[in-house]
């Protein structure tokens, strides 16, 4: 059987299973920190140039990712996929892989292009608050034209990611990402605020230094779009260097150039168990949206503060990314190679693991919100205390829901490693969709909770999907191999090799 990851790594489908999980988890939680670091990283800087600046990102981010989950799901079928031939030693990893790079590498260039032409459109449908519309909404969309112009480098890196992370291989993506988020931070605050009150050149003590670079470039910065051109630059950066790895080294699945060359039985496959996934994602973002539509409607501090939150939940949502990529992978060899007991045996150790991990990442949220929410703003403008108090009420709220977070995740993780893709769409819409969304709109509209019922309808999605979430997962139905159901493979499966659709 061909190796499950880097050297040194342990086979996923035999032996230990803590030590495997942890090898192949903790590189996977790296690049989940590294990923919002580029996020972080805006959110600091354009803290710094002022509140309209974060609230811009506010409303651009849930946007921005409606158009990449769609794109998103297949590279997550590209992951499954190589999971499940890597366990079962087909030898098809490769070409699996290079159908999923050309394929979504298509889809890329496409919604790139939508994105940008019908930017103003996505913005004119929020029924924003006068002054937001104003004040917030030109700056998202300077935003958002940027990043989509720079969609296919962002996608060139999720596919890398995802197709090493079905391999097994999870500390090459890392080191990628390290050098993609250094570039990202060394030009960051250049492109924000150019050579004109630079606040890093000023914390630095270059005062002197950056008047010299202004006075002879005459560069002030391109304020939001400096914050989106720095990471579809750093992103590229990292993009050319995963497709090195991929076509030059032996750290992951073997790609020919013929195997770039689309195939319809493997495109056919990659769609039909990436479409539930891009649903799935789709709807998270379109959940996202509208909310971020009715927190719209209230006064820019409040949607400042609302998309300065999430930044920092998304923050502790890192472990339980991390953790559920693992699973992910851990349950598509395992499953694969006809061990389905031990994909379930790694799903529970996971779930609780994270568990604990997610604990502790709550109580230090419900203790320090204030000193945390703080250090992201660090311009004294008009709006900062109220963005301070409505970020650090929001912040304090959502530790409730980490513990559910993050087993949710694990399990979703669990559903999409066995080819159960619908599962995991069925779970994240009932977290958003049946949970979250309406909670939000009753407890704000409907209650006259206002900021509070935005706080706690976040809270109450994530907690009603881990339960449910949960009892589905005992029932035991998710468990298969979809390997076997190759078009090219005629012979029956073998006996240990559990038969079952891709979605029970």
């Amino acid at each position: 059987m061909p190796s499950a990851g880097d050297a040194g790594e342990a086979d996923l489908t035999e032996g230990d299973l803590v030590r495997p999980m942890f090898r192949l988890a903790w590189p996977l939680v790296v690049i989940q920190l590294l990923q919002v670091a580029y996020n972080v990283g805006d959110t600091f800087w354009l803290g710094a140039l002022s509140p309209d600046a974060v609230g811009a990102l506010s409303l651009a981010f849930p946007l921005i990712f409606f158009l990449i989950s769609i794109g998103g799901g297949f590279t997550a079928a590209g992951a499954i996929l190589v999971a499940q031939h890597t366990g079962a030693d087909s030898g098809e990893g490769g070409l699996i892989a290079g159908q999923t790079l050309s394929f979504i590498s298509l889809v890329a260039v496409a919604l790139g292009l939508v994105g940008f032409l019908v930017t103003g459109l996505m913005l004119d449908l929020l029924p924003a608050d006068p002054e937001t519309a104003a004040r917030i909404v030109p700056l998202a969309a300077d935003y958002m034209r940027v990043f989509f112009l720079g969609m296919p480098f962002l996608f060139g890196f999720f596919v890398f990611v995802s197709l090493m992370r079905g391999y097994g291989t999870t500390r090459a993506p890392m080191r990628v990402m390290a050098v993609s988020v250094a570039v990202n931070v060394l030009i960051d605050p250049i492109l924000i605020f150019g050579f004109a009150d630079n606040p890093l050149f000023g914390w630095l003590g270059l005062d002197a230094l950056t008047a010299a670079l202004y006075a002879v470039t005459g560069f002030g910065g391109y304020g939001v779009e400096g914050a989106a051109i720095a990471t579809v630059f750093s992103r590229a950066v990292a993009t050319v260097i995963g497709l090195y790895v991929l076509f030059y080294t032996d750290a992951g699945p073997v790609i020919e150039v013929d195997h770039l060359v689309p195939r319809f039985e493997y495109v056919s496959k990659i769609v039909r168990l990436g479409v539930p996934t891009a649903i799935e994602q789709s709807m998270s973002s379109l959940a996202m949206i509208t909310l971020t539509a009715m927190v719209s409607t209230f006064p820019p501090a409040v949607v400042a503060a609302y998309g300065l939150g999430n930044r920092l939940i998304s923050l502790a949502f890192l472990p339980a990314m991390g953790m559920g990529q693992a699973t992910d992978t851990i349950v598509g060899q395992n499953l694969g190679a006809g061990e389905p007991d031990r994909a379930e045996r790694a799903t529970w150790l996971a779930s609780g693991t994270i568990a604990a991990i997610m604990l502790g990442g709550a109580l230090i949220a419900f203790a320090f919100p204030e000193p945390i929410v703080g250090v992201f703003l660090t311009a004294e403008t008009e709006g900062r205390a109220a963005t301070l108090a409505h970020g650090s009420t929001y912040l304090r709220f959502a530790a409730a829901m980490f513990v559910f977070m993050g087993v949710l995740q694990v399990l979703l993780g669990a559903f999409r490693g066995a080819g159960n893709t619908k599962t995991a769409l069925a779970f994240s819409v009932v977290t958003l969709w049946v949970a979250r969304v309406p909670a939000t709109y009753l407890l704000v509209f409907v209650a006259g909770w206002a900021t509070t019922g935005i706080w706690l309808g976040v809270v109450v999605g994530d907690v009603v999907g881990a339960i449910a979430a949960t009892a589905w997962f005992t029932r035991g139905t998710w468990k298969g191999s979809i390997v076997d159901e190759e078009p090219e493979e005629p012979e029956e499966p073998e006996p240990t090799a559990p038969a079952a659709s891709v979605d029970d």
